[in-house]
């Protein structure tokens, strides 16, 4: 599966229209004013190419954020009076190497600095895929207290092919999403598939999408172009960005192709990018083997733990558990049903924060009853389900971008790959072998638009600053520090057991360090570490 972002900080879109809640965890290091901004670096930004300049002038026309609602969770947000909120839509070229043909809009929303502002951060949630105005409102929530909301506009977007903007990537309809009928790899799933079947998938995708030159153009390079054009529209002369989980890629591919014009950046749960496509995902399921052994363990030290009392024979109790589920589905509310890849999905979504475990224990304990409704929920939570039925677009967005980022396989490859990813997260194996194992990208209409590594000897730099918990699932510990290396910039090391904290606002030790960053443009120092209860 994609790196995605936390469920943590999803969470908190659920309590977008409650009162602000205090921050759950205590700090290492105590709190300080913050010091007089420090001006930003003297070099000049990048001036952009002069057929593109147009895009550069614009003046968003911001305004209600009512039109921009995809969900039933965004309609209740964007249309309450307890946040001061607005949206815009940016004009850029579908193709960026044909300017002067098709535009796409990207959808932003801006929630204003409460005091004297020193520019915008433009923030992503990760996915890719996810949707960014929600996320972004929901940041300026857990950080309502923040230095950092304090001094600036926060900015979120839904990139392009995702929730609002155009291109947006539509692959399967809601009934279909229901069923679970919308994979888009057998990678940690069950299942087989044909060249048929592949060459189907992307043709449905692009004949729902608007054709196969928008499935061509929403690929990470063309999201920080993108950026960079907001970043010129929104009238500020260096960016300041915060990315979580793929958002780090976003952000170091944006360092990559405009150093020039960084002024902050703040890379949280990072990809490591000098990994390809296959060294990154088996480091990526061993993080889950690793936090589904972690998970394991507190639950046998509980009562009436469905794994059983040995953490050692845990994976093959969940095996026995779930495995049944690929042949027969059991009930899980309503008319609903928990296939194997919906159970599994609910699992891996309470892997990615720890205090989540006691859904997954209780989920794994209701399939074992013939139950499926705890899983459900937490997989459709995570997949983008909403109250009324409604899916967003992540799924497919999410497909779309790792087609045009991610290195192509052959079946041979890729059954090669799903063995080793077996191998590496046993709890994840259907035990249905590799035969029938393809590439969903094998037929998509272009060629992937990222090399790997990338982010490598950029010029120009300022230091970044490139946050790493110990104990992420998704995107190991060890990824970070290659990140903050490979940037040449600072690394905070963050104590814990979940992917991705500072736009959640889990740790007032790390909002404190990140707000003095973004702020004052201070890096801590070296061996700097937080703590998450």
């Amino acid at each position: 599966m994609a790196p995605r972002n936390t469920l943590k900080h999803t969470s908190a879109l659920a309590l977008l229209l409650l009162p602000v809640l205090g921050a759950c965890s205590t700090p290492d290091r105590p709190a300080g004013p913050p010091a007089e901004a420090k001006p930003p670096e003297s070099s000049a930004p990048a001036k952009p190419p002069t057929q593109l300049q147009r895009f550069y002038d614009q003046k968003p026309a911001f305004g209600s954020c009512a039109d921009y609602a995809i969900t039933a969770t965004e309609k209740k947000a964007f249309a309450s009076d307890k946040f001061k909120l607005e949206c815009a839509r940016l004009k850029v070229p579908l193709d960026y190497d044909a300017p002067e043909g098709e535009s796409a809009q990207i959808a932003v929303l801006r929630v204003p600095a409460r005091g004297e502002r020193i520019g915008s951060l433009l923030t992503n949630p990760g996915g890719p895929g996810g949707a960014g105005l929600l996320s972004a409102l929901a940041t300026s929530v857990t950080l309502a207290k923040s230095p950092t909301t304090e001094r600036f506009d926060l900015i979120g977007f839904d990139p392009r092919g995702v929730g609002a903007s155009t291109p947006s990537i539509t692959c399967f309809a809601d009934d279909e999403q229901d069923r679970a009928d919308n994979q888009t790899t057998l990678i940690g799933s069950a299942g087989r598939w044909t060249e048929r079947d592949t060459r189907r998938l992307v043709d449905t995708c692009a004949a729902r999408s608007g054709g196969k030159g928008q499935l061509a153009a929403v690929g990470t390079r063309d999201v920080a172009r993108d950026m960079d054009v907001l970043r010129a529209a929104l009238g500020d002369a260096k960016l300041n960005y915060a990315g979580q989980s793929y958002g780090t890629r976003l952000g170091a591919v944006y360092a990559e192709m405009f150093p020039a014009n960084v002024r902050a950046m703040v890379l949280d749960g990072a990809i490591d990018p000098k990994l390809g496509t296959v060294e990154r995902r088996k480091t990526q399921y061993a993080g889950f083997q690793r936090s589904f052994g972690q998970m394991a363990t507190a639950c046998a030290a509980g009562p009436d733990c469905p794994l059983g009392k040995d953490p050692a024979n845990a994976t093959k109790a969940f095996q026995d558990i779930m495995r049944p589920l690929i042949d027969k589905p059991v009930p899980a509310g309503g008319k609903r049903e928990l296939t194997y890849n919906q159970g599994t999905s609910g699992v891996i979504t309470g892997l990615y924060v720890s205090a989540q475990w006691p859904d997954i224990i209780k989920g794994i304990a209701e399939v074992q009853k013939g139950r499926g409704d705890t899983l459900l929920r937490l997989a459709e939570s995570f997949g983008g389900r909403d109250e009324n039925g409604k899916w967003n677009t992540f799924g497919a967005a999410n497909y779309a971008i790792n087609c045009m980022d991610e290195q192509r396989r052959t079946p041979e490859q890729e059954a090669d790959l799903r063995a080793q990813l077996n191998k590496a997260a046993p709890f994840l194996d259907p035990g249905q072998g590799v035969d029938g194992t393809r590439d969903g990208c094998e037929h998509w209409p272009a060629k992937p638009t990222l090399d790997y590594p990338y982010a490598d000897k950029i010029k120009g730099l300022p230091k970044t600053l490139t946050v790493s918990i110990t104990g992420d699932p998704s995107t190991p510990y060890d990824g970070g520090v290659s990140l903050a290396k490979a940037l040449g910039g600072s690394l905070l090391t963050v104590e814990g057991e979940q992917h991705t904290v500072f736009q959640g606002g889990a740790s007032p030790c790390v909002n404190d360090i990140v707000a003095d960053y973004l702020v004052n443009l201070k890096t801590p120092a070296d061996g700097a570490r937080c703590k998450l209860k």
